[in-house]
């Protein structure tokens, strides 16, 4: 396959490559990249959680690193386990909502800089109990927040649990203290257990680290561009 040149004319960062093009890298650490490809059959294989609940959650968390060659991927085999588009969007629909999660608490950061906190802790837990006053600034954001985060999670074509344990890899790669909590303990309520959520925090980390993985196509590709 031929590199892309700085004056190609219509060229995408964002291609599919060829095998052998995507293995050039191996041959230069061999054994990290087989360590990384057994990680990520360990992590995705089943076990307390099905394949398709594993690519699913793998398919939420692609779209929250945005990494196109994961959300294909993972897109194909949660097909491939029978998930049909609805629960595939709704998953999409979760990872948008953890991220709007995310923005929403950080806001009680934004209150207490406003009011000149000088806390030293910047994610006490106490944050959580601010968003009363959120609610005041802007009773309709507020609301209109809360209604698409209640839509998001509650039961669908895809289970209530199955959802949260979808939130719960998508609030640790969005990487948000208060997502982790909130969905975590939201997670434990319905009856998550500890090994469904040592395996859903794999997937995630699988997923984070499949996204560098996955690029590097383009770093080689930058590379060797002349």
């Amino acid at each position: 396959m031929s590199n892309a040149t700085t004056n190609d004319v219509g060229a995408s960062l964002y291609t599919r490559h060829s095998p052998s093009f995507s293995a050039k890298l191996f041959a230069f650490a061999p054994e990290g990249f087989k360590s990384f490809g057994e990680f990520n059959k360990q992590a995705l294989a089943a076990g307390a959680l099905s394949v398709k609940t594993k690519e699913l959650i793998a398919v939420a968390v692609a779209h929250i690193t945005g990494c196109p060659y994961c959300i294909e991927a993972h897109v194909g085999k949660s097909k491939a386990e029978q998930a049909s588009f609805e629960e595939i969007f709704e998953s999409v629909t979760v990872a948008a909502a953890v991220k709007a999660h995310s923005a929403f608490y950080y806001a009680t950061n934004a209150l207490k800089a406003f009011e000149g906190s000088q806390d030293p802790d910047l994610f006490p837990l106490a944050n959580l109990e601010l968003t009363e006053k959120l609610e005041d600034a802007n009773e309709d954001a507020y609301n209109s927040f809360h209604e698409f985060l209640h839509v998001s999670l509650r039961a669908g074509r895809l289970s209530e649990k199955e959802k949260l344990l979808i939130a719960v890899g998508s609030a640790l790669v969005e990487g948000s203290a208060y997502s982790i909590e909130a969905f975590t303990r939201r997670a434990k309520e319905i009856g998550v257990t500890i090994e469904e959520l040592a395996e859903t925090t794999l997937v995630a980390t699988v997923l984070k680290a499949g996204s560098a993985m996955a690029h590097r196509v383009n770093a080689l590709q930058a590379f060797e561009r002349e």
